[in-house]
Parts: structure tokens; sequence; C-alpha cells
């Protein structure tokens, strides 16, 4: 009889990958940070639907939250831009390489202040990405001042008090063109992995604003994006469930209990309403909820807006998704005599 321990099965997703691919390096993050708790959910979420880890670029600005690119998917192809310049990164890969899933971390600090203009942009282009916000209304890097997300009357650890206005990066997404926005507190582990699948699998800008409380310089009483904070006033718009391609159908749904939102690559949401009778596909209603409970102070979660049928940048371009512009040799790209002479007399 063999005394040799046990070996503990490998896990693997249903494209042979293990879950250890999907992990990075070690977090360098202050301990208990919400940033760690998002790269759980995306190193879990990435693992259940099974994309080839190799075909992931995560790109990043700078800040706190553009380090978590580190810590998933080693294998993938980081870049780590210039602060607030990650959706040029993003861009570029994507017009270069269509068939490349991008994933881009951003923090409140490197969207919502030095790349706002970046941010608008791509939201207009809606460009087929995964944008996730890891929003905790600091500068961590440089020591706890009020970041742009911040809400009027705000306290910092000295006591100073915010009195400038916040942006609201649902609402920013939604007014500037893009066609899914969504909100999250980075330990609602359910809410969060059902909304980054559905980001993946959705053709468009999908912004993801992800409530991610700072320990170390926003977690005290007077903040409004501390852990007691955010539980006290999160509202959960809708319950989100995720249902693949490959999933076996669920049961027929009920008129009035729930709503199913279909995706491009044949997988669909199934929103069930929690609290006011909302249609995710209602971008004016979305608006209003939003505004509704910015005034009461409470944070609202779930997916607030999603426009599936919106063409998104790649497509809007008429680019090839079968042959990337990478791909291609200089004599693919340089067109004929003929060709040029037949576009000048259509065109000139």
């Amino acid at each position: 009889m063999s005394d040799s321990p046990t070996q503990t099965p490998v896990k693997m997703n249903r494209a042979g990958f293990k879950y250890t691919d999907y992990q990075g390096l070690p977090t360098t993050l202050c301990k208990g940070c919400g940033h760690n708790s998002v790269t759980n959910h995306i190193i879990n979420a990435y693992f259940d639907l099974g994309l080839a880890p190799y075909n992931v670029v995560k790109p990043s600005g700078i800040g706190c939250s553009s380090k978590t690119p580190a810590y998933f998917i080693h294998a993938g192809y980081g870049i780590n831009a210039t602060h607030g310049r990650m959706p040029s990164i993003s861009l570029g890969a994507k017009l270069a390489n269509s068939r490349l899933q991008i994933i881009g971390v951003s923090g409140d600090g490197d969207t919502a202040s030095i790349g706002t203009g970046q941010f608008v942009h791509i939201l207009r282009r809606n460009l087929d990405m995964v944008y996730v916000i890891e929003n905790n209304g600091v500068y961590g890097l440089t020591k706890g001042q009020f970041s742009a997300t911040a809400e009027p009357g705000a306290k910092l650890k000295t006591g100073e008090m915010n009195d400038l206005q916040d942006l609201d990066l649902c609402s920013m997404a939604i007014l500037c063109g893009g066609s899914f926005a969504a909100r999250c507190y980075s330990n609602d582990a359910k809410m969060m992995r059902a909304l980054i699948k559905a980001a993946v699998s959705h053709a468009g800008t999908a912004v993801l604003d992800v409530i991610s409380p700072c320990v170390t310089f926003n977690n005290h009483d007077g903040s409004t994006k501390s852990f007691d904070y955010v539980k006290e006033h999160d509202i959960h718009l809708n319950e989100v469930g995720y249902v693949a391609s490959w999933d076996p159908p669920e049961a027929e749904l009920k008129p009035g209990e729930a709503t199913k939102i279909p995706l491009p690559d044949g997988s669909h949401l199934v929103i069930r309403q929690v609290s006011d009778q909302h249609d995710p596909r209602d971008r004016l209603g979305a608006l209003k909820l939003l505004e509704e409970y910015r005034k009461k102070g409470e944070i609202l979660s779930g997916l607030i807006y999603i426009n599936p049928d919106q063409p998104d940048f790649t497509r809007s371009c008429k680019l090839n998704p079968e042959r990337a512009l990478a791909e291609l040799s200089e004599a693919d790209l340089l067109p004929t005599r003929e060709q040029i002479t037949s576009y000048l007399s259509q065109h000139g």
C-alpha cells in the first residue's frame, strides 16, 4: 500500500486552462484593499468563461488601481500607460487586432481627472472593451486627497470636508455614448462576477464603476466610500444573472419577474428587479434613476444601462475580424493603381 500523499486535483475550465493560468503576481497593495477583491473576481470570471489567457490585453494608467493587471492573467499582455492614457493604448491594441480581449483597469483619479478626455472619447467610439474603474474617492498614491468622485460633504481623515461637486462615472458613461454602464461594490462577489462576464460578452465599451474602499486613506467616519458607508447605503437596483451560450437553457421566465437580454456571443443576461421597476435598456430612465439616488446619498448598484444593438468601433470601421491589421503584409496594405484610380473616380 502506497503511503505517498494524495495530490489535489488541478482545477481546470471548459477550455482546458488551469485556474493558475488566470492568476498573476502576489499583490503589493495594502492588506484589505478593495482592489484585491476586484482582482479575485476578474480571475474567477475569466476562468469560468474559458477565455484564452494569452489573448487578453490588460492596459492601465497610473495609480493604485493601475497595479491591478499585474495580479491577474500573467500570460496576458500588460501595458502600464502614462497617467490617464489607458484608453488610447486600448484603442491601438484593438485596431491592430480586433480579436484581442481588452480589459482596462483604471481608477477614479486616472479616469475622472487627468484622463477625463480620454474616457469621454473611448465612450463616444464605443470601443469593444471592458473598462473597470476602481473607485475609492481619493488619490491613494499621493496620500489620500479627494478625487473627482468624492461626494460633497465627504470628510478626509484630517477632518477636511469636500465642498466640490462629484463626477458620476455611470452618468458620464451613458451621456457620452457608452453602451454598458454598471456599478457594483468590490466585496459583492455574486454581482461583480456576473457583471464582469456580461461586460466581456458585450460588444462595446462596458464600464464597471466599482466602489472599492481604500483601507488606508478613506475608511473612516465621514467618508462616503468607506466599507461601513457602502454597506449601509448600497441599494441593489437588480439581481444580475449571466447565462453563457453553452449553459443549458433555464426554465421559462414568468412575465414581470425577469428580463432576458441577449448578448452578441449567444449568451444572455437575466435581470430580476429588486427596487424600482427599471428597464436597463431605457437610457433616459437610467439617467433619472442615477440622479434620484445620488440626491439621496445612496449608491445604486447593478446593471444600470445596456444597449446590445449599438455597433462597436471595430464594426463601425468595418475591420475584418478574420485578418488582423497587425498580421497583414506590406503588399496587403498597398492598394493597386487600379484601386486608387477607381477610388478617385468615385470620390474625387
